[in-house]
């Protein structure tokens, strides 16, 4: 059978692969695009969206607790896990779908199956039927990554999860042990905490959500072990004893170790790019620690091929996937498009109290030589927080004393997910600390403190 022909060829259809399909088709391409499991990826189907799914059902189950505190009242408050966990994975069904969707709208053929690269502009896919062969001049690569496994902590989706045994729950943990504390980890944490797991998080680093901001990270763990949770830092699980319906950790800290028993582990200690069995070697692709290596565009090096999102490396994230997605399709179809700035990229983590932000820690801006100007906000000054009964939190923003650049800003607190984009748009625009305290920002909101975080800056906040 002779090779089907495209202008383009996508492999793998997650937040990365699809978007790219998608803007390529709109740009003139004839676009194909393969996978060999779900339409999504992990994101749609195993990542983001079911994740969040689930943290609101912890989100409202926690405010169903307070009743009383909103002059309410509610009768036996209780969770039916199966049926939580049916409400996600229907979120997730039904947004894969969408993606088939969109396929069809934009006229991208979708061949599911496993796909290879026998030779450059090649690509081989294994199918239900046989092997079908394609041919492009343009090939992305957008076969993302998955949990990465440390010897001896290996999933057994029995007593040891990842995070998919963990969005599918074979029983609710009553004692849970987390390793990891980056957004998968305290995400988890912080769900089966709020149903009444006893939960132990264990990070190897000196402070959970390390990426972050120490101030950040430091006022999270407060709400976390206020909430019952125990913090291990600087602290490493050796190894796993299991036992039926029991694990024994043997976890050093402080130079010892020892041993707790609990009935269930996530392990979340990372990601692993999909590099394997794509033929990238042959191909004289570099591979980099499971990442392939490409340039500011994408490029891999080998002309026509390109890899975007999280096979090319930090920051995991969709919403850079999909940014490199479009970026490359444009590049494709003879446009001039600006690369994908990591640091302008912000990072959300969906736990209780949320964490969101963007550009440089405060140590990080010094690192870098800045003289730097910070300001901050707490909730507790802000009138909607305390009206929403949500006054832990606080909004912090890094500032270039001699330019007024904003360089970072970082926040924890209700609904710093959404804020947080008012300064990435912020920060698109090359925005100083002038044009931010000009503007007039709605009362009452809880951006409020977005504005009165830079006041606070240049000493001139208003509500503290």
């Amino acid at each position: 059978m002779a090779a089907s022909t495209y202008d383009v060829i996508v492999i793998g259809s997650g937040p990365g692969g699809y978007v790219a399909a998608i803007r390529a088709a709109q740009l003139g391409q004839k676009v194909a695009i393969v996978e060999r499991e779900n339409l999504g990826g992990i994101c749609l189907n195993w990542g983001c969206i079911p994740t969040k799914a689930l943290l609101r059902s912890a989100e409202v189950y926690h405010l169903m607790e307070r009743a009383s505190e909103f002059g309410l009242s509610a009768g036996k408050i209780d969770y039916d896990l199966d049926k939580v966990v049916g409400r996600s994975r229907g979120v997730a069904k039904q947004l894969s779908g969408g993606v088939g969707f969109l396929m069809k709208k934009n006229k991208v053929t979708v061949v599911m199956g496993d796909a290879s690269l026998p030779a450059k502009g090649k690509v081989s896919v294994k199918t239900a039927k046989g092997t079908e062969d394609l041919t492009a001049k343009n090939i992305i690569l957008a076969t993302g990554a998955r949990a990465r496994e440390l010897p001896g902590l290996e999933a057994d989706g029995d007593l040891v999860w990842t995070y998919r045994h963990a969005l599918q729950p074979p029983r609710m943990p009553k004692k849970l042990l987390v390793i990891g504390s980056g957004a998968i980890g305290i995400e988890f944490a912080s769900f089966f905490n709020t149903l009444g797991a006893d939960t132990t998080v264990v990070e190897v680093m000196d402070r959970v959500l390390p990426v972050e901001d120490a101030e950040i990270s430091a006022f999270a763990k407060k709400q976390f072990v206020k909430q019952g949770m125990k913090i291990m830092e600087k602290a490493m699980v050796k190894k796993l004893d299991r036992a039926k319906g029991k694990v024994t950790a043997h976890i050093e800290v402080g130079g010892k170790v020892e041993t707790q028993v609990f009935d269930t582990v996530i392990s979340a200690v990372g990601i692993v790019g999909n590099v394997e069995n794509l033929g990238l070697e042959a191909l004289g692709v570099k591979i980099d620690r499971t990442h392939v290596v490409t340039d500011a565009y994408c490029r891999t090096g080998i002309d026509g091929l390109y890899a975007i999102g999280d096979i090319a490396g930090a920051p995991w994230l969709a919403h850079k996937a999909s940014h490199e997605g479009v970026m490359v399709a444009e590049l494709i179809a003879g446009g001039t498009p600006h690369p994908v700035k990591p640091e302008s990229i912000a990072g959300c983590t969906y736990c209780h109290p949320q964490v969101a932000s963007v550009g440089l820690t405060e140590a990080k801006a010094k690192e870098a030589g800045y003289d730097v100007k910070v300001g901050r906000f707490p909730f507790i000054g802000n009138g909607k927080a305390i009206a929403l009964g949500e006054p832990e939190g606080m909004v912090k923003t890094v500032f270039d004393a001699k330019t007024g650049e904003l360089l970072g800003a970082h926040m924890v607190g209700a609904e710093v997910t959404e804020l947080i984009q008012g300064y990435v748009v912020g920060r698109q625009l090359e925005t100083t600390e002038a044009e931010l305290m000009e503007t007039v920002f709605p009362h009452p909101t809880l951006s409020e403190m977005m504005h009165e975080s830079v006041l606070d800056a240049y000493d001139r906040v208003i509500h503290i």
